[in-house]
């Protein structure tokens, strides 16, 4: 198997992978899985997975089962309770819960990749209500065909108001969501021209908001037609957008950013690696879940070219350390941490998103993700599977510390680690004094302080 990624042959990358002695199906490829399609796995999630092999539980994920009646009328009860705080930072307890509780985890997973790809800041969209609205569209239409969500977030009042959409006059059009639905949602830099974008601004003219929705104004539109990316005669947005989406590069363009999000953040594939991908997703009419069933599955996902090849958002840190452990806390004291370590929900920096990758880390993040994460192992607030870490534990079975630590390691961390780099950890559980709850949590607070835990 070649460990360069400008010599991988894509008819293997792309093949489903099948175990075998070389490359076994085992806790820790399911554990990979876990954390990348969702945001990762506890101890009965691996168990089930290593039993159901590499197919089930990719298929499991990409296929769930419908979410229960109670899991859905627990998020749409907290999710009013939270819009009665009025403005978005109530949301983001709200959001939390979802990641930590959803049966459909790559769906929340989706949903965040889409809040950084079409990044809205609720700094400059003030209502609450429009935030939570446009998180409810980025959900529903998460794992769909691309095409039919642009329309709808093109017309989404959240986003109308944060590109300056809702205020496009004939008399002077405003080429901000022109050029951004171009560049940054389906394009990418270098593939359409200034006129294309004046052209464009034309025909999203008359797109407002009356009484938080969206809204036609026929009188505010521009009628002359419109020549977009050579297509002539477009009269109207819709159609504008029909074109934008129909370029070749847009399929290329969102491969490229999804496999990024999901495979490795270092590493820019060869465009003869990443054809049949794009060959597929456009033959797919650009259907996300297609695509990622067809990723998730490959050999490629699951070779050392991916493996511990993403470091974690903070988001992933603080939400991977809850669903490994089983554990609950003060969801809005995570949101804080969080934010105060570069990511806040509902506030992305700017139009681009979050940059991701190795921008999440430096030595302030680091010790900011360390206190993070002592925060919410010691919060009188965290319960583990209902319990304490020490009742957590107990009910593995484990005959010794070493083996509660290579267990934690299983759950947590991406890539095997030295024995000598974990002997401080173990020691820390067997020393005298205090209680054995206590030495546990100091000792998974020092595990997540080693380097490997910041990777994905």
């Amino acid at each position: 198997m070649p460990l360069n990624i400008e010599t991988v042959d894509p008819d293997w990358a792309w093949k489903a992978y099948v175990p075998d002695d070389a490359q076994p199906w085992s806790r820790g490829r399911a554990a990979h899985l876990f954390r990348r399609a969702g945001f990762g796995g506890s101890e009965p999630d691996l168990t089930r997975a290593v039993a159901d092999g590499p197919r089930g539980t990719v298929d499991r994920l990409v296929h769930p089962s419908p979410a229960s009646a109670a899991e859905t009328a627990d998020a749409e009860s907290l999710g009013e309770s939270a819009l009665a705080g009025g403005n978005a930072k109530s949301l983001e307890a709200w959001w939390l819960y979802r990641m930590r509780n959803a049966s459909d985890v790559l769906l929340e997973k989706m949903t965040l990749f889409w809040h950084g790809h079409f990044a809205t800041s609720a700094d400059k969209v003030t209502d609450a209500r429009l935030m939570f609205e446009q998180n409810e569209l980025l959900r529903r239409h998460a794992l769909g065909k691309f095409g039919p969500f642009v329309q709808e977030i093109s017309r989404d009042p959240a986003m109308l108001i944060y590109l300056d959409s809702a205020t496009n006059r004939k008399q002077h059009p405003n080429e901000n969501y022109a050029r951004e639905v171009m560049e940054l949602f389906c394009l990418g830099e270098g593939e359409y021209s200034e006129t294309d974008i004046r052209e464009l601004a034309r025909c999203f003219t008359g797109w407002e908001i009356k009484r938080g929705k969206f809204k036609f104004n026929k009188y505010q539109h521009d009628e002359g037609e419109k020549t977009v990316l050579g297509a002539r005669k477009i009269r109207e947005g819709g159609e504008g957008v029909d074109v934008v989406l129909s370029q070749p590069a847009c399929p290329e363009f969102l491969v490229r950013k999804l496999l990024r999000f999901f495979v490795f953040d270092d590493v820019v594939p060869p465009d003869a690696l990443i054809q049949p991908l794009v060959e597929e997703f456009r033959a797919s009419d650009l259907d996300v879940r297609t695509l990622l069933g067809w990723v998730f599955a490959s050999n490629l996902f699951f070779s050392p070219l991916a493996l511990s090849r993403k470091v974690r958002s903070p988001v992933e840190l603080g939400v991977g350390l809850l669903r490994g452990l089983e554990a609950t806390t003060n969801l809005q004291a995570l949101a804080e941490g969080t934010a105060r370590v570069g990511q806040e929900l509902f506030y992305p920096p700017n139009v681009k998103g979050w940059d991701g990758g190795r921008t999440w880390i430096n030595s302030s993040t680091l010790l900011g993700r360390a206190n993070l994460v002592r925060q919410l192992v010691h919060s009188d607030k965290t319960r583990f599977a209902g319990g304490t870490l020490e009742e957590l534990v107990g009910g593995w079975k484990l005959k010794s510390s070493a083996e509660i630590v290579a267990r934690w390691c299983d759950l947590l961390l991406a890539r095997e680690v030295a024995t000598e780099t974990l002997r401080p950890v173990v020691s820390r559980i067997d020393e005298s004094g205090g209680t054995r709850e206590h030495r546990l949590r100091e000792a998974l607070c020092l595990l997540c302080t080693i380097p490997e835990f910041q990777l994905a």
